[in-house]
């Protein structure tokens, strides 16, 4: 077993992908400039978000979620022992680091968190109210950002008469500075709230430890289960057109499994017209989900893909149709967290050790529904608006003659979109031959070609040094990187005689048959009373939790969407198996024992 991973700069660029850095930001890759500092750090793919070779442009928002994450954590909240998450990108893939804050500075340092930290907590209702204003408000400025094509001629009266002194060539290249501006405010705006939910939720768990060392993490977790969050309300709406299906007598309609033929029946009476009206309202904002994590623009999302929902919706109205009940099992999700509580809570040796029981667990509580909720917000809804806008703008590059397809927008970085806009402007203001027409298209079959070559290679799942134990919560919690997984992959290979190790993540042991999927375009495949194998799971996945048994993932820890979205559904879980997909086939009976962390091949 080796003691290291390899350095970042001994991993070579896989066959066919030289020249690969010219697709990214300077800033984001390894340097020779910072050898000693980034030869000296562990290094980890970050699957969980960012799990395929990145395309240039939708690197800005991994480059923007990073940086406001560590912004939070050293210039506003001052994270005792923590500063930011480090990132790199190599060979296309996203790398993270956690950086510590020095060990001199974390004395002095939990003064000023106590009094920032202890400002949202104590006002978290409010502030978390006027969050939602503040989200809402930010998708409707996106929404209003237009990418028209210039004018042949400017009006006189909006434009020359009315003294604007600006033209629509100004405003087309401000709307994409814009675009950027709200994106990288959209993740401030993400980690105002999402960093303390966690620190509460941390230090809750840091409670539970100190007082019952033994206690099992998942039996923690439990503990903030069943709860009502915004991120299963999609999933909610698609039970609910179901139901309204089936009260109509609409059901037949979707027998068809064809989206355009159903709403042709749909629309020959009156129930019909009011589904597809409800359908239609509750898909704002709802359906603006993405079938991934939603950091590509390649994602489908529902509202883009009506047969998505169509097809989920067709499901549960079958499972409706044989009497089954599609409500999550919540009472017993609830009577087994209070179970759970009050028996911790009787170990307890003084009313006063109670009492900061009882306190710590209602903060955990309080914030435990943003740390899933801001997933729909941010990820999900404002992600799916700014990928439109920019195939939008993609589009009127199409027409110029710049690319072939709307979507090659993604394979400029950000900085060259901006390029790209001048240059249609300057030829439409002038007018002239715009350079972009001659330029773009071979460029862009470069970087295609690239990218198909990054996106077949297995990336490393570390480099760098491992720490000797990995004591850090986050890491642990969200990415499901133990001292254990780290074994595991210094190894080489995943458990022995059959069997994988991973984090509990959900309780409960059952036996099936495993499909193995590695996209969401798969999802199809999966059959009823099967266990779902995947690198990762996404929140939109959660109708087909109603065909399933168990899931295994990956990658992913206690505190992972994945996780936590099975255990508000009651399906047991291992996630952050590492392996999983590489050793387990579809078709494989495999037992899934979500209460200890163990898949076994059987």
């Amino acid at each position: 077993m080796a003691d290291r991973f390899p350095s970042p700069f001994e991993i070579e660029a896989p066959e066919g992908a030289e020249g690969w850095q010219d697709l990214y930001t300077y800033s984001s890759l390894f340097s020779q400039g910072r050898r000693d500092y980034e030869d000296s750090m562990f290094w980890f793919q970050d699957g969980v978000h960012w799990p395929t070779a990145l395309r240039p442009w939708d690197a800005t928002l991994y480059e923007y979620a990073i940086t406001s994450l560590s912004q939070y954590n050293t210039r506003h909240l001052q994270v005792p022992p923590a500063n930011g998450i480090d990132f790199r990108i190599l060979n296309g893939y996203a790398y993270l680091t956690p950086v510590p804050a020095p060990e001199a500075d974390i004395e002095a340092r939990v003064a000023n968190f106590m009094d920032r930290a202890g400002f949202y907590f104590m006002n978290w209702n409010d502030l978390y109210d006027k969050w939602m204003v503040k989200i809402r408000d930010l998708v409707k400025e996106l929404e209003e950002i237009d990418f028209s094509p210039l004018p042949e001629l400017e009006s006189a009266d909006d434009v020359v008469k009315s003294g604007a002194g600006v033209g629509s060539g100004w405003k087309i290249q401000a709307d994409y500075h814009k675009l950027l501006d709200l994106a990288l405010k959209l993740w401030q705006f993400h980690f105002e709230f999402l960093n303390l939910g966690y620190a509460a939720y941390l230090d809750f768990f840091g409670f539970c430890k100190q007082a019952w060392p033994n206690i099992p993490d998942l039996a923690i977790a439990k503990m903030v289960a069943g709860v009502e969050v915004d991120l299963f309300r999609p999933d909610e709406e698609l039970k609910r057109l179901a139901h309204l299906a089936v009260d109509s007598g609409l059901a037949e309609a979707f027998a068809t499994g064809d989206v355009e033929a159903t709403c042709q029946v749909l629309k020959g009476s009156d129930a019909g017209t009011a589904w597809i009206a409800s359908f239609q309202e509750a898909a704002e904002p709802w359906f603006n989900f993405s079938t991934g994590s939603g950091f590509y623009h390649s994602d489908k999302i529902w509202i883009e893909n009506v047969e998505i929902p169509f097809d989920f919706i067709g499901n549960y109205i079958t499972k409706l149709q044989a009497g089954e009940d599609l409500a999550r099992p919540m009472e017993a999700i609830r009577a087994e967290r209070d179970r759970i509580v009050n028996e911790y809570a009787d170990l307890l040796a003084t009313d006063e050790d109670r009492e900061a029981f009882q306190g710590k667990l209602g903060l955990a509580r309080v914030v435990f529904p943003y740390v899933e909720n801001h997933n729909f917000y941010v990820e999900h809804w404002s992600h799916s608006v700014i990928w439109r806008k920019m195939r939008q703008l993609g589009e009127l590059f199409v027409k110029e003659g710049f690319w072939e397809d709307a979507n090659d927008i993604f394979f400029l970085k950000r900085t060259e979109v901006e390029d790209a806009l001048f240059d249609y402007f300057h030829a439409w203001a002038t007018p002239a031959p715009a350079a972009g027409p001659s330029h773009w298209p071979a460029e862009i079959e470069r970087r295609r070609t690239i990218h198909n070559a990054l996106s077949a290679w297995k990336p490393t799942p570390a480099m760098g040094v491992p720490p000797e134990v990995i004591t850090e919560p986050f890491t642990v919690m969200l990415w499901g990187i133990t001292t254990d997984s780290v074994s595991a992959w210094l190894g080489g290979g995943g458990g022995e005689d059959g069997e994988l190790r991973g984090m509990s993540a959900s309780p409960g042991v059952v036996e099936g048959p495993a499909r193995v999927i590695f996209s969401p375009d798969q999802i199809s495949e999966v059959q009823e009373g099967e266990i779902l194998v995947a690198p990762l799971t996404a929140p939109s996945w959660a109708p087909i939790f109603g065909k399933i048994q168990a899931t295994v993932t990956d990658t992913g820890g206690m505190m992972s969407h994945a996780a936590i979205v099975c255990r508000e559904y009651g399906l047991p879980a291992v996630t952050g198996t590492g392996f999983a997909t590489s050793t387990i086939k579809t078709g494989d009976r495999i037992r899934v024992d979500g209460s200890n962390g163990v898949v076994t091949i059987l």
